[in-house]
C-alpha cells in the first residue's frame, strides 16, 4: 500500500487590534489547521504577527518574513498558508523570499473543494470558482514572458503570453457557465414536481453534523459522514416522514465557513438554490465547538448573502454528547426559545427534533374537504401521499375525503378537484 507523504505546513496570520484581536486570530488558525489537515498537510507551528496595517508587499512585516524564512528552510517547510487573501504581489515576493509554496486561505479551500468533488456538477463549480481566483494571478506566472513582441510564432500581433492565457481562461470560463446553467435548467426540468412538496434544507457551519443527522432523521438516507471539513458538496435529497401521511423532502447541503470565498458562492449558487426553495431551514450548530456563537453569526450571514434569511429556521445544536458540565443550556435556551439539543451519531434528542418539526410545519397545513369521484384512484392516492387524511367516507360512486395541506400545494389540489369535478359533471 503506497504511503502518502504529508506536506510539512506553517501557518501565519496578524492581529490587528482593536478590529482583529489575537485571540480571534488563534481561533482563525486553528480552524486553518483543520482545513490543511484536511487536505493533506501536517502543520508544524502557527505565527501570529501584531500590526496596525497589512505590509502590502509582504503581508507580514519585513523582519518577520526574514525570520520566517529561517524557520522555513531549518524546518524544510513544504507551504506556508496565510489566513487571508493574499495580493498576487504579495504571492510572488513572499515565494520569492520563503522558497517554497505559498497558499492563502481561498485557495486552500479551494483545493479541499477541488479533491472532494465527485459529481459532474461539482467539479464544475470547483473548477469555475479556481479558474476566476486564478485570473487576476496569471501574471506572476508569465513574468519571463510579459515583454513578448508580436511576430511568427507568436498567437497573434502584439500579444503576449499572458494575454494568450487570460483569453483562454475567459473561454473555459464561459465555457463552465453554459455548462452549469444547462445542468440547472435540466434539474429544475427534473425536480419540477418538488414545488407541491414542503422542502428542508439542512444549513450550518462545515463539519457541524449535517450529514450525520440526515442519516439520523432518514434511516436509508445513506448519506457520507465524516468528521472532516466540507465532506459534503452535493445536495443530496431524501424523503423524511414525520407523522402518518405528512411527508417532507429533506436536503443536505454544502457546509458554511469563515470567510467562504466569494467566487465559491458564485460558482455554487445552482446548489444552494436548494436553500433559497426551501420551506424551512434546519440549521445544525455543533454545540461542543467553543466558538459556535461566531459559527451561528457566520452561517446567518451567509443566508443573508445567498437571499435565504427570510426562511423559518429551527435550530438544533447538535453533538450535546461532547459537552462539559461547564456548558449552560438555560442561557442558550434564554438566547434560542425554540432550539432543539440532539446528539445525531448516538441518536439522542432525534425524536424530539421530529415533533419540533411537525410543530412547525404544522403551521403551514390547512383543512379542506373534498368529494371525489371513485374512478379517480391516482388522485385519492395523491392526496394520501401529500395530506394528512383526517376522515374518508364513502358516498355511492364518491367519497368524501377531510384532509389537512399544506398552504403551498392546497392551491395544486384545488385546482385539480375543481379540474375533476368538470369532468364528472361532463
Amino acid at each position: 500500500m503506497e504511503t502518502v507523504v504529508r506536506e510539512k505546513a506553517v501557518l501565519v496570520g496578524v492581529s490587528r487590534p482593536p478590529e482583529v484581536l489575537r485571540r480571534q486570530v488563534q481561533d482563525y488558525l486553528n480552524e486553518l489547521e483543520l482545513l490543511a489537515d484536511t487536505a493533506g498537510a501536517i502543520v508544524l507551528q502557527k505565527w501570529i504577527q501584531e500590526r496596525a496595517h497589512l505590509d502590502p508587499v509582504f503581508y507580514l512585516g519585513k523582519g518577520k518574513v526574514e525570520e520566517l524564512s529561517d524557520y522555513v528552510r531549518e524546518e524544510a517547510v513544504d507551504l506556508v498558508i496565510f489566513d487571508e487573501d493574499l495580493s498576487p504581489v504579495q504571492v510572488r515576493n513572499l515565494e520569492r523570499v520563503l522558497e517554497c509554496k505559498i497558499l492563502d486561505r481561498t485557495a486552500l479551500i479551494l483545493q479541499i473543494f477541488a479533491t472532494h468533488a465527485k459529481s459532474y456538477q461539482a467539479k464544475l463549480q470547483v473548477e469555475l470558482a479556481q479558474l476566476e481566483y486564478f485570473l487576476p494571478r496569471l501574471s506572476g506566472l508569465w513574468t519571463h514572458l510579459s515583454k513578448q513582441k508580436g511576430g511568427i510564432g507568436t498567437k497573434g500581433p502584439g500579444e503576449t503570453q499572458i494575454e494568450t492565457d487570460r483569453r483562454l481562461v475567459w473561454q473555459r470560463i464561459s465555457t463552465l457557465r453554459r455548462k452549469l446553467r444547462e445542468i440547472s435548467q435540466q434539474h429544475d426540468t427534473q425536480t419540477k414536481w418538488r414545488e407541491n412538496v414542503l422542502r428542508i434544507a439542512l444549513v450550518g457551519y462545515t463539519n457541524a453534523g449535517k450529514s450525520t443527522l440526515m442519516n439520523a432523521l432518514c434511516p436509508k438516507a445513506n448519506v457520507k459522514a465524516e468528521n472532516q471539513l466540507f465532506a459534503t458538496l452535493d445536495t443530496t435529497t431524501r424523503r423524511m416522514t414525520l407523522k402518518q401521511n405528512k411527508h417532507a423532502l429533506i436536503s443536505d447541503t454544502v457546509g458554511f465557513i469563515r470567510k467562504l470565498p466569494h467566487k465559491l458562492v458564485e460558482s455554487f449558487k445552482s446548489t444552494l438554490k436548494e436553500v433559497r426553495d426551501a420551506d424551512m431551514l434546519i440549521h445544525v450548530v455543533d454545540a461542543s465547538h467553543p466558538s459556535y456563537a461566531e459559527q451561528i453569526d457566520v452561517v446567518e450571514q451567509t443566508l443573508r448573502d445567498i437571499q435565504a434569511s427570510d426562511k423559518t429556521v429551527l435550530t438544533v445544536f447538535n453533538k450535546v454528547d461532547l459537552l462539559d458540565a461547564e456548558f449552560d443550556f438555560a442561557a442558550v435556551k434564554e438566547r434560542y426559545p425554540t432550539a432543539v439539543f440532539v446528539s445525531a451519531h448516538r441518536g439522542i434528542g432525534v425524536g424530539g427534533l421530529l415533533d419540533a418539526i411537525s410543530r412547525v410545519m404544522d403551521k403551514e397545513f390547512q383543512p379542506r374537504t373534498a368529494r371525489i369521484h371513485i374512478s379517480h384512484y391516482k388522485f385519492i392516492s395523491y392526496l394520501h401521499d401529500a395530506a394528512e387524511i383526517l376522515n374518508k367516507t364513502y358516498d355511492g360512486e364518491f367519497v368524501e375525503v377531510e384532509f389537512r395541506a399544506p398552504k403551498k400545494i392546497l392551491e395544486h389540489i384545488d385546482a385539480k378537484v375543481e379540474q375533476l369535478r368538470a369532468h364528472s359533471a361532463a
